[in-house]
């Protein structure tokens, strides 16, 4: 079985996609954090964010991986060797991830990985365009959105876990540019699959929303 979750930044896609995987016993796939790792592959060879050709080079030098974090702690990220798990989250990489994302020849690459690791698996994975591009059979999709005040409430409470202390204000003020960013880019926008089922996490917990998303999983089974 495939499930896709969709949904704009920090609607909690992340959060409760990793949940859900646990509870039915599924691989998760973090597509959003391959797209970063690509960002930071871009900063560390200090490649501008739209130079395409260069950072898809480096691209097919470092494989992006993923291994299972410390109980209570999250999976980590890999570029290569190196652990970029801190490094995908960090605000240069959060307001520049948009313009790597849209580059075609870099969706097209990590596309093909993530229909890789979907393959002969049941899987949950979430992103920007899973339902729509990435698994657009996927037997369960799910479209995750939240007002943009309380993604930037989100966002702030995980940042300063992080050490990360970024004005709320300015937080919600890019989290609506980035909605803008990643909805109107011409390579697989941020849309809705028209057969996905839409849930506002604004007032629910995580909890309610795995729970939503379980039960539409086992129905299908």
């Amino acid at each position: 079985m495939q499930i896709a979750i969709d949904g704009p930044a920090s609607a909690g896609k992340s959060t409760v996609a990793k949940r859900v995987a646990q509870e039915l016993g599924f691989i998760y796939c973090d597509t959003g954090a391959m797209y970063r790792a690509a960002t930071v592959l871009a900063a560390e060879n200090q490649l501008d964010y739209g130079d395409e050709a260069g950072i898809l080079a480096k691209l097919t030098q470092q494989e992006i991986s993923f291994k299972p974090g410390a109980p209570g702690h999250e999976q980590q990220v890999f570029l290569g060797q190196e652990d970029v798990t801190f490094a995908i989250r960090t605000p240069e990489i959060t307001n520049n991830v948009s313009q790597v994302s849209a580059l075609a020849q870099i969706r097209q690459a990590l596309v093909a990985q993530q229909r890789q690791i979907a393959s002969g698996h049941s899987i949950v994975m979430d992103g920007r365009d899973i339902g729509t591009t990435v698994l657009p059979q996927a037997q369960v999709k799910v479209f995750l959105v939240a007002s943009a005040a309380e993604r930037a409430r989100r966002r702030y409470a995980e940042n300063l876990t992080k050490g990360i202390e970024t004005p709320l204000a300015q937080l919600e003020d890019e989290i609506v540019a980035r909605d803008y960013k990643d909805s109107h880019r011409k390579v697989s926008p941020l849309t809705k699959a028209a057969d996905a089922i839409e849930i506002d996490t604004t007032a629910l917990t995580i909890d309610e929303v795995v729970a939503k998303i379980v039960d539409l999983a086992q129905k299908k089974q």
